[in-house]
């Protein structure tokens, strides 16, 4: 009898030593919980539907992204199959990590316990937070990365320990595998680093075996660059001409603002405090750094979400701040009840936690409110009814329900391909249609341009066309074509996609095929 009870008195006493380890990780559970409590509402977004396409053919590099997310996207679907779970857990999990890690880099910015819960709460209370870990998309790892990887240099500054410094290298390294974003934080860094205490580093080979850390676990990925004509360059310059144009430095400012509501009341007195307070003045560097970064975006036209990971670090910095210069215990406990408020009355905007019929409303309402409806622009800078991550998770079931219909109808003694204007459309294909046991799509958007086949072996005499409108060539090739169906949802970016069944051919398809081919 004497065993059990003893067991218990180890407990309580395990529990009583690590309260507050305990509380934080309760605290980021509850932001993992937040994710999966809302994830059905809406469907696959356009993007996942993409990088679990790329999770078919894990390589060493895609079109668009790094390898990392085509490989983790292989193992979600062989733990979870085809599921929209598959796609949402490990971004919620992640969630989670970060919200424990900005708390410790709370604490390493010598902040107290208290200083960690606002940290941890602040940095759930994001749009962007919310936003970023609830899709199955490079941005939600990034975020880790940029994090991880800020902690790592504090410990280091604060321990001195080599150690912290080769796990730079390794996250570093690892990062770049799932965004080359993480760049930027690596020249801020090499540039204010000489001005740090820290300069001699530049004289140490430790310092250069972290460089060759990280250069080794990019380098497979570098060489298949390279062999595919470093297709990183046409990305960045399709973004460039279709999106990156339209980002003014007025736009980017404003938005680093908006996407961060109401935790922007942490982050802007965060930046202050690391900048001018002498209570973390050894920390400066570390600001300095964080401005480094979004000047280069400024100067550069990056998208609004590419600074998404500092704003951790500007977070557990406002909580330090926090704690340090509000110390009256009703003022605290008011402005955190003000910052859940806003959070609560926000949350639509950050995850879908509404039906999109509601979520439309819930815009309306707030455009009528705040007369300002920046949340609902498209990178086309066209205002809609949904934001555009929404309406882009809407929409892909029905396409590939009327996509099964057209094959079905098909003849079962022709040859038949599928064809999707573009990656979402090809994806949902891919990924939704197996339950159809639809064959992949070929399309020459994204990563799948490495997929179509040059030739075929046989004589193509179906073709399941999938666009907005038909296209003239094929319009001129087929004597019989029949639009099957087409996306009826008006909140969906794919509203009027159409499927249409292509027929007797009225000349060689495999020929028409090779002559575009040859075009692309």
């Amino acid at each position: 009898m004497m065993q059990p009870i003893f067991r218990v008195e180890r407990l309580k006493t395990y529990l009583r030593e690590n309260q507050n380890g305990l509380t934080i990780l309760l605290i980021a559970g509850l932001g993992v919980l937040i994710h999966l409590l809302f994830y059905q509402n809406l469907g696959f977004h356009r993007d996942e539907l993409l990088y679990f396409s790329l999770g078919e053919h894990p390589d060493f590099g895609y079109f668009s992204v790094p390898p990392l997310i085509g490989f983790l996207a292989a193992i979600l679907t062989k733990l979870f199959g085809y599921t929209l779970f598959a796609a949402k857990i490990l971004p919620a999990l992640m969630g989670g990590v970060v919200v424990y890690l900005c708390a410790m880099l709370a604490k390493e910015l010598n902040g107290g316990f208290f200083s960690q819960i606002v940290a941890a709460v602040g940095i759930i209370c994001s749009i962007l937070f919310l936003r970023a870990f609830s899709l199955f998309q490079p941005v939600f790892l990034d975020i880790f990365f940029w994090t991880l990887a800020i902690y790592l240099l504090l410990r280091y500054h604060n321990s001195n320990l080599r150690k912290y410094l080769y796990l730079f290298g390794l996250t570093i390294g690892i990062g770049i595998l799932n965004k080359y974003n993480l760049l930027f934080l690596v020249i801020a860094v090499l540039g204010i680093l000489p001005f740090t205490r820290h300069r001699k580093l530049f004289l140490d080979k430790d310092f250069y075996l972290t460089v060759l850390l990280a250069i080794i676990i990019v380098l497979p990925n570098v060489i298949w660059q390279i062999a595919h004509q470093l297709p990183v360059l046409s990305h960045l310059s399709q973004l460039q001409n279709s999106q990156l144009t339209k980002m003014s430095s007025a736009t980017f400012l404003m938005e680093q603002l908006l996407m961060n509501y109401p935790a922007t009341l942490l982050i802007l007195p965060g930046l202050l405090f690391l900048l001018f307070n002498k209570r973390v003045s050894e920390y400066k560097w570390v600001g300095y750094i964080l401005v480094v970064v979004l000047l280069l975006y400024l100067i550069l036209q990056g998208k609004s979400y590419y600074s998404a990971g500092i704003y951790p670090m500007l977070v557990a910095a406002g909580a330090v701040f926090f704690e340090g210069y509000i110390r009256n215990y009703i003022v605290r406990s008011v402005t955190m009840m003000v910052l859940l408020l806003l959070t609560w009355s926000a949350l639509p905007m950050g995850i879908a936690s509404k039906s999109a019929e509601k979520l439309v409303a819930y815009f309306d309402s707030m455009a009528k409110v705040t007369h300002n409806d920046a949340v609902r622009r498209y990178e086309n800078n066209k205002h809609h009814p949904l934001p555009q991550d929404y309406a882009d998770m809407l929409g892909w079931d029905e396409l590939a329900e009327i996509t099964s219909k057209a094959w079905q109808q098909a003849e079962p003694n022709g040859q038949c391909i599928i064809y999707a204007e573009n990656y979402g459309q090809a994806g949902a294909i891919t990924i939704l249609g197996k339950k159809y046991h639809l064959p992949e799509a070929i399309s020459f958007s994204d990563n799948f341009m490495y997929r179509f086949p040059k030739t075929f072996d046989h004589e193509i005499t179906q073709f399941i066309y999938i666009n907005n409108e038909l296209g003239k060539d094929i319009e001129a090739l087929f004597q019989d074509i029949q639009e099957v169906g087409r996306v009826s949802n008006p909140l969906a970016r794919e509203f009027g996609t159409r499927v249409y069944l292509c027929r007797k051919p009225l000349s060689s398809f495999n020929k028409f095929w090779e002559s575009r081919i040859s075009k692309e």
